[in-house]
This record gives C-alpha cells, structure tokens and sequence, in this order.
C-alpha cells in the first residue's frame, strides 16, 4: 500500500520505505518489528545489578514555580528561554578552515598555502575524495515540496543543517539535516539508515524525526527543531564570562543535566539502538528539558555494516574492532561527564581513552566518589564498565547526593543494595564490622524465598537450614559464607571461612558481594591491608553507595589511619542515620584533638534516631574528656554542663555524666583556672570555688550509687565521701 503522507514511498515491513513512518490512523496496522536484544560482552561487575523495578526513572520532578528541578529533583535549574528560530540562521555559512577534513581519510583538506584562500570543494590530496563544504541549500529552496528553506544553521559530522518552515503543517519550524557530500558512500549509507528506524523514536528527551525527503539527489532528515543551547554552548558562555578562562560546570550541574538525558540512553538500548556519538555538543536544554539531538550516528547493535560515527576523545577505544554496543555508550557519557567538569586537556590526544590521575584535578581530589564513577564508565575493558544506562545512573544519582551534602544539608536515601548499619552504639570507642550494612538479596535469586524464610541468627542453625535450600545459588552460598564469618569471629577458627570464600572466588569473582564477604572474614582475621583492597574494590564498583565508604572508614581506623575520617564525613555528612559512621568521625576529631570537631559529628545524628541520646551522651564526654594536647577549657566545660541540662536520660546516666564534667572541671581549678558558675549547671554570674565544685561532685555520686548495687554502691559511697571537702566541726 501507498504512503499517503504526502510521501511517495509504500509501506514495507509495517513502516514506509521513504519517510520511515507507520501508516495514519486508520490505515492497515503495521506489523510488529523485531528487535534484536544485545548479546555482546557483559559489562557487568557483579551479578546483582543496580537496576529494580523503577529504579531507571532519574528524572525531574516539577515544583510550583517557573523552574524545573533536575537530577531527581535535587538540583535548581534556569530555563533557558527560546529565542527567534530565525535568529539562529548563520549570517555566513561557511566552515572554518580548521575544521575541513577529508570524509574518508581524516586528512586536512581545503587549507589556505601562502596568499591563497583554502578551497571550499575540490578533491583530498592523500586520496582523492571529493569534498564539498558549500551548502547545497539556500533560503526559499522548497524541499519535498512541503519544506522551505531559511537558512544554515550549522555544519555537523554527517554535513550542514538547516532550519526551515514545515508549509504543510501550520508552518512549523524544523530543521533538515543533509549529507556532507552526495558522493561519499558511507555518508549516504548512514543516512538510509536513518531512514529505516528513526522514525520510529519517540521520546520526550530525544528529538522527533518527522520525515525523510530528497532534493537534486540529496536525501534530508526532517526532525524536530529544537532551541535552547547546547551544553557546548553553555560551556563556551562560561569561558566569556571568565574573561576567556575555561570555567567547567560545577559537578552537582553536570551531573543533573546528564541524569536528565540517561532515560533516552535506557529507551534506545531497549530498542537495541547504540547512540555512538555523545558529547557536550548533541545534548541541547531548551526551555526546562535536555534533549539528544543528533542521531546521525545511531545504529542497530547487529548491524555490523554500518558506518560508525563518533569523535575522537569521547568514543570508545573498542569501537574499532568490537564495533558499538552499550558499553560503549557508557564510554561517551563518562567522557562528557569529564569535559564538562574540568579543563581537560589532551582528552583528544594524550588522555584520549584514559583520565589524567585524581591529583590533576581539584575536583577530583575534593570528589572521589565522582572520579571512581568516571573510572568504571571509561575502563578500557567494556566488561569493566556499567552494565547498563539505568546501573550507571543509579551510581550517578547516588555521587550526586554525596557532591550536594557537602553544603551542609544531608541527601539521604535508601540503598537498593544494601541493608541499613546494624544497631550499633555512636559512645562506643573502638568500631565493630558486624554494625556494617549487609548487602540485600537479590530478589530475582531462586532462592530469594526460601532465604527469606531463615529468621534465625545463630551461625550454627542458619548452616543447617541451609542445607535444605531448594538450589544451590550464589545467594545460598554468599549467606552460607556470612555464618561461616561470624562463627569464626566467635572461635578464631577461620579455616572453614576462608575455604568457603576462596571458592566463591573461582567461581563468581567478579560479584562485589563477594568481594565484601572476603572484606569482613579479612576484618575479623585482623588482616586490613586486604581488607582495604576489598572494600576499595567495591567502592570502584559502586561508587554512589554509601556502605562500601563506611566500611573503608572502618577498616582505616582499625589500621590507625587518620585517613579514616575522610570517609566517614562523607557518609554522615550525605545521610546521618548511618551513625556509626558519625561516631567514627567523632573518634577521628578527637584523637586530633579535634574537640569541638567531635561535637560537630555527634551532633549530625538526627533526633528522630533512637541513637540520638547516645549520641548526646558522646558528645557530652567529647567536651570533657582531657586529651594530650590540651585539657578542656573553660567554654568546653561550660557547654558540656549546659548539653546535660538537657539530656534526657535516667538520673543515674546524668549524675555520672555530671561526675565526670566536675571531675575535669577539678582538675582545671587546681591548675590554676577559674571558672564561671555555668560549669554546675547554675544561672548566677560569677565564678565558682573548689568547695563549690566538691559539693557538686559529692551530690552526683551520691545519686549514682542510689540506683547501684552491692560492691560498686559502697566503692560510689566511697567516691563521694572521698569528693567532699572537708568542713570545721
């Protein structure tokens, strides 16, 4: 049957053979196309992949005002006002010199020598192809008999691009994007190509490709056309802005304007379409949304005769012999992601498939989390990378949270790979591996039910229950391991745990949960070197998640690093429930003498946390407790006394907290200090004598051995009597 759409073409396959369309409505319904789904190389690192049920959904979500949040609603974007189409038109359409390249061999062509202009058409001198830099276009050219043309709009990898009113159709504008060269066979090749399936792409974030038309023996892809400004462009604005100084976008920016464009990503690989070719030049925000444009260089993963588009510096080194897939794309966003948040240079040439080192860059240094996400989406094995859009994006959502919490105001949010810490108490002094989070169980798992079945926490019965699994499944296996761990923390007999996880490491080495089991058996061993290794290894894979972080604080502390509290200021900083990790950063300030530091950190932990007492009760002694560097002043005493009078605790807890404050506050008085009437607690002025502090003292023993028993009621009877001063009878 024929088109109908003011188009010559018939419909083939369900779709025209011209312009790529379904039929109208009411016309014979196509016949469903089949989509090949990827089967190249895994990308993936763990077997439990990131992605659950609507977990790719990263976009923004709408507020009341004229602006549009993106990156999951956590970041405030401007709109970017549309502005005349008309007034995008090139005033002189002509490609510059430096930018004349062969279409064939990559060779310069059309250069100026001496006095003479450079060439706009002729042929390559390397190889002879024809070139032809001229728009074959000019304004009032009707194309299809529907399209008139008003001018060049840019030139493009694949040739110029116009802009145009649609005289069928209320006179809208569009844009027509031609061939570089009507003689160059893997231009035109890539154009037919767009021909048979662009048509078919409908998504709010990439844009629309109305038609296919021909004109003088030129075939035109008639797509939607979009204002705004690139992210090319918006980078090009900051640079003028700083006096022609390259200006990167702030990180939490180009994070939120490239999770805005991952769903398009997700949409096309689903369809078993790769993009090929992204860069900070073919996303474009208009008004408060990002669009792909571009699609020139999109193609079907099993086509492997397709000319492959993309531009030195963001594509992948694999493309050449691999050819594209997912993973490849992945590459391109990791790479943009780089140009965008650094003045990256050599990306073309020295780094033109690796990333300078962390310490070249500020923002790396001051972002880890945001260098291991470019990492794994720019390793030179495609196996190493993400395993897919909504995987990378969910790690993306996830480093964004910890860049914006550096303001101060926490982004938490809950882990889809992990369990929340383990009950654990913020006044402990040293740390405990069995508070860190366990990784949730994959529920796709065979046997995800029966595991939830096993209540039980006794090593020795969840290795029996075990025994009856229905299947032997690396879920199975990874709970068996944990048991076999905790039994052996119990005995220090850890032959059966360590034989246990070395053969989950010939078998699934690549999984991450293994590599956490093997960190933890490595805690309870005492072995922190390869604790370290396991857990920044986990890190690498998951760099938006929070508990691969707790757990290198952890392990640094028990090793003595002082590197420790890096870590832990990022994940209470990010989301203060995790208090283990406030408590940790506490320890870290105070053994620096960091006083105030630690009241900071235990303050983080949010009220509604049924360890928020705990956590006073930490901060209390932080203020008090003497350190080598320095005994508590008089402001640390003050404010101490001040935080007891608002504890709520049991009247023993407070009395000892109490004890201690003036047990300090003793010590500074005979060292010569003196110190205000706030120290016990009393709204008067004025300063405060020993005999003052004695009595106080005497007082809060006293009330600790009324709630004690047998010895230490006498030994805190002795305390007391011993506490005060003496009188004359």
């Amino acid at each position: 049957m024929k088109c109908e759409r003011n188009c010559p073409g018939t419909i083939e396959d369900g779709y025209c053979d011209t312009c790529g369309l379904a039929p109208r409505a009411g016309a014979a319904a196509p016949r469903p196309r089949e989509v090949t789904t990827p089967t190249g190389p895994s990308t993936r690192t763990s077997a439990l992949s990131t992605r659950t049920a609507g977990s790719a959904r990263t976009g923004s979500s709408r507020t009341g005002s004229s602006r549009r949040r993106f990156g999951g609603g956590l970041v405030d974007i401007a709109p970017i006002t549309q502005a005349d189409p008309s007034t995008a038109v090139m005033t002189r359409a002509e490609v510059p010199e430096s930018k004349r390249y062969c279409a064939k061999c990559g060779n310069q062509v059309g250069r100026s020598r001496g006095d003479r202009e450079g060439r706009t058409s002729g042929f390559c001198p390397a190889c002879g192809e024809a070139f032809n830099f001229t728009p074959k276009l000019v304004k009032g050219d009707l194309i299809g008999g529907q399209y008139e043309v008003v001018g060049a709009l840019a030139h493009g990898g694949l040739g110029w691009i116009y802009l145009a009113v649609d005289k069928n159709v209320s006179d809208r504008w569009v844009v027509l994007k031609g061939l570089l060269n009507s003689g160059d066979e893997d231009a035109l090749a890539a154009a037919v190509a767009e021909r048979r399936f662009l048509a078919e792409v409908e998504h709010p974030n990439i844009v629309k490709i109305y038609n296919f038309v021909e004109h003088d023996g030129a075939g035109y892809i008639v797509m939607e056309y979009v204002g705004g400004e690139s992210l090319k462009d918006i980078l090009k604005k900051r640079r003028a802005a700083a006096g022609d100084v390259t200006d990167p976008l702030p990180v939490d920016l180009a994070l939120a304007y490239v999770l805005e464009i991952m769903p398009a990503f997700g949409y096309l690989h689903d369809r078993g379409l790769i993009y090929c070719d992204f860069k900070p030049d073919n996303v474009i925000q208009v008004a408060d949304q990002m669009k792909l444009i571009d699609l020139g260089g999109v193609v079907h993963i099993d086509d492997h005769d397709a000319a492959l588009y993309g531009t030195v510096g963001y594509q992948a080194p694999e493309m050449a012999t691999l050819g594209p897939s997912i993973a490849s794309d992945l590459f391109t966003i990791g790479r943009t992601l780089a140009v965008l948040t650094t003045d990256f240079r050599g990306y073309q040439s020295t780094f033109a498939d690796s990333l300078p080192d962390r310490g070249e860059f500020e923002v790396y240094q001051r972002f880890e989390s945001f260098y291991r996400l470019l990492d794994r989406a720019t390793r030179k094995n495609p196996v190493e990378r993400f395993v897919d859009s909504a995987e990378m994006a969910e790690q993306m959502m996830g480093v964004l949270r910890q860049v914006l919490a550096t303001d101060g105001t926490p982004r938490p949010a809950t882990s889809r790979l992990f369990t929340g810490e383990m009950r654990t108490d913020p006044r402990a002094e040293t740390p405990r591996w069995q508070d860190l989070p366990t990784p949730l169980i994959d529920l796709t798992d065979p046997a995800a039910a029966f595991l939830a079945s096993v209540t039980v926490t006794e090593p020795s019965e969840v290795l029996t229950l075990l025994r009856s699994a229905p299947a032997d499944t690396i879920e199975v296996r990874l709970r068996a391991v944990r048991a076999r761990i905790d039994m052996a923390a119990r005995t220090s007999e850890f032959g059966e745990a360590r034989e246990a996880c070395d053969r989950l490491f010939a078998t699934e080495g690549a999984d991450w949960r293994v590599a956490w089991y093997d960190g933890l058996l490595r805690l309870a061993q005492g072995d922190h070197p390869t604790a370290l290794q396991r857990f920044d290894a986990v890190y690498s894979a998951l760099p938006g998640e929070l508990a691969p972080q707790l757990a290198l604080g952890l392990t640094l502390e028990l090793a003595g690093d002082p590197a420790a509290g890096g870590y832990y200021d990022v994940v209470s900083r990010t989301d203060p429930a995790y208090t283990a990790a406030a408590a940790g950063l506490a320890r870290c300030r105070l053994r620096s003498g960091d006083r105030n530091g630690a009241v900071e950190a235990y303050n983080r932990v949010p009220g509604t946390s049924s360890a928020f007492r705990s956590s006073q009760v930490g901060a209390v002694r932080a203020l008090v407790q003497a350190h080598p560097s320095a005994a508590p002043d008089v402001d640390s005493l003050a404010a101490a006394a001040a935080l007891i009078e608002r504890l709520e605790v049991e009247a023993a807890q407070l009395a000892a907290l109490r004890a201690e404050l003036l047990e300090q506050a003793l010590r500074n008085v005979a060292g010569g200090t003196t110190l205000p009437a706030a120290v016990l607690g009393s709204a008067r002025s004025g300063s405060i004598r020993e005999r003052d502090i004695r009595f106080a003292l005497e007082q809060a023993y006293r009330e600790m051995a009324h709630a004690a028993h047998g010895a230490e009621k006498i030994r805190l009877v002795d305390q007391a009597n011993a506490s005060r001063p003496r009188t004359r009878t």
